[in-house]
């Protein structure tokens, strides 16, 4: 009897105190003050930004159409309609928008209604009579309307956390694009880099074939061993033999190419694989600076969001400590069928549901220390993202530059085999110089030849790299929004 005593006190004191006192428990989310992207280091100009090689201005929008390339422009806006991965991460967004919408529904009452028509008998015995009831019709309806109050903010948390969820989709799907867009230029750009380069194979075999013929001419004139035309054979079989594994390069590239923008394997190959020579920037890359970095980049956006749904799991955790409070109002009518709807068969209710658990609040308290746990480590994983996309935005603009350089300093080296090559030649016809002498500087062309181009192909891929790594091209300007909401 005490006891009963004690609950109906408590039970109007929890709810004119919770009305009273309503609140949000949990902390409210910012950015950490002591977090790598507030460090004013983070937001200054890239140190390895060179004047002569990039240019301190803001990456444009779809950064591929610097390449002036119609068919690159054509296949990376295919690849960002049909690419199965881009097609996937929209999923993931549209369900995460359908769990944000789940949640959001806690803020609005919760409406039921029955109806029970049913023949047959109650039993006389249950109520003391020793007759039985008459078989008969009867019916039972009603309307049930409940409504959780979010005294201390549950709901309220975790409506932040599944909205911040959603943007983190939504930035998972921006990296998508950036990711899919960059492997298709590179994909691109490999098949006709891989093209160019046969076509040096090409005409390096074909130069060799050329000295071949010289020497066995010069042997059968008397200026020669059959061991020199065996010499310049075996140089021109090497020549010939670095073409396959390009010709195969080049069909695996045509065929990632097709699969990135949802084609079967071999469907380009009889199209974009006419590509001969890789796209070329004919000016210096704009970079802008470390400030837009940081807001540009998808998977540093969504770093900080998941940072800021796993502040707001704490407060949901935190709202288990204290009572949970629905107001409810119910009412029908319950009756015989020969006395439907008579003003003495409707019934009606209305009262609060308290649910707490007391006294033990350890399991609530375990999984607050869970949620502070997993806070800090999206914490780390953001400061590890943002320290990431710098390291990964120097290394690229470093590797780009001095790539440059080593291009240039082959292309002079080329440049002089050739010419070295050339006089050789003229030489070893007139017997001023002798046979592995020229065997030699045709050796050094092929390979300087060689070298030039694969770095040639190299810079391409770089340049795509420094894009990928500076964020750009995720922007969505004139395109339908995917994963709309139903």
């Amino acid at each position: 009897m005490r006891n009963r005593k004690l609950i109906s006190y408590l039970v109007p004191l929890f709810i004119s105190t919770g009305l009273i006192g309503c609140t949000t428990v949990g902390p409210d989310y910012t950015i950490p003050e002591n977090a790598t992207i507030n460090k004013p280091e983070a937001a200054e100009p890239f140190a390895a930004a060179e004047e002569n090689v990039y240019r301190q201005e803001p990456l444009p929008t779809h950064w591929w159409k610097l390449y002036d390339d119609p068919v690159l422009t054509s296949l990376i806006e295919k690849a960002l309609v049909a690419n199965t991965d881009l097609r996937i991460a929209s999923a993931n967004l549209a369900r995460a928008r359908a769990v944000l919408e789940e949640v959001e529904m806690g803020t609005v009452p919760t409406v039921s209604v029955s109806s029970q028509p049913k023949f047959g008998r109650n039993s006389a015995a249950a109520d003391g009579i020793p007759e039985r009831y008459p078989d008969r019709w009867s019916h039972d309806s009603g309307i049930n309307i409940s409504y959780q109050l979010d005294l201390f903010g549950k709901i309220a948390r975790g409506i932040e956390a599944a909205g911040a969820d959603t943007e983190a989709a939504q930035a998972a799907y921006d990296l998508a694009r950036i990711t899919i867009a960059a492997d298709t230029a590179k994909a691109y750009a490999d098949a006709c880099s891989s093209a160019y380069r046969i076509g040096i194979a090409e005409h390096s075999a074909e130069l060799q074939k050329q000295f071949l013929e010289t020497t066995t001419q010069l042997t059968h004139a008397g200026r020669g061993t059959a061991m020199d035309i065996s010499r310049a054979s075996a140089q021109h079989e090497a020549l010939r033999a670095a073409i396959p594994p390009l010709q195969a390069q080049q069909k695996l590239a045509l065929y990632r190419l097709a699969v990135l923008t949802g084609e079967l394997p071999n469907t380009l190959v009889g199209t974009v694989g006419q590509c001969k020579t890789p796209p070329r920037l004919s000016r210096p890359i704009p970079v802008g600076d470390g400030a837009a970095l940081l807001r540009r980049r998808p998977d540093i956006r969504e770093a900080e969001r998941k940072l800021a749904a796993s502040s707001a799991q704490i407060g949901v955790a935190t709202a288990d400590l204290y009572p949970s409070i629905s107001l409810g109002l119910s009412g029908g009518m319950t009756s015989r069928f020969s006395s439907f709807g008579d003003t003495n068969t409707f019934r009606w209710g209305i009262g609060p549901l308290i649910s707490w658990t007391l006294p033990n609040t350890g399991t609530a308290r375990s999984r607050i220390k869970q949620a502070k746990a997993e806070h800090q480590a999206a914490f780390a994983r953001f400061d590890a993202t943002v320290l990431n996309a710098l390291r990964e935005t120097e290394s690229a603009l470093t590797s780009y530059a001095r790539e440059l350089d080593r291009n240039a300093a082959l292309k002079a080296a080329r440049d002089q085999s050739a010419l070295a090559n050339d006089q050789a030649h003229r030489l070893y016809r007139h017997g001023r110089i002798d046979f592995l002498s020229t065997l030699d500087s045709e050796r050094t062309l092929a390979a300087d030849e060689s070298a030039y181009a694969a770095s040639t192909a190299k810079l391409v891929e770089d340049q795509i790299s420094v894009f990928l790594a500076l964020g750009g091209g995720w922007e969505q300007s004139g395109v339908q929004e995917p994963a709309e909401k139903q």
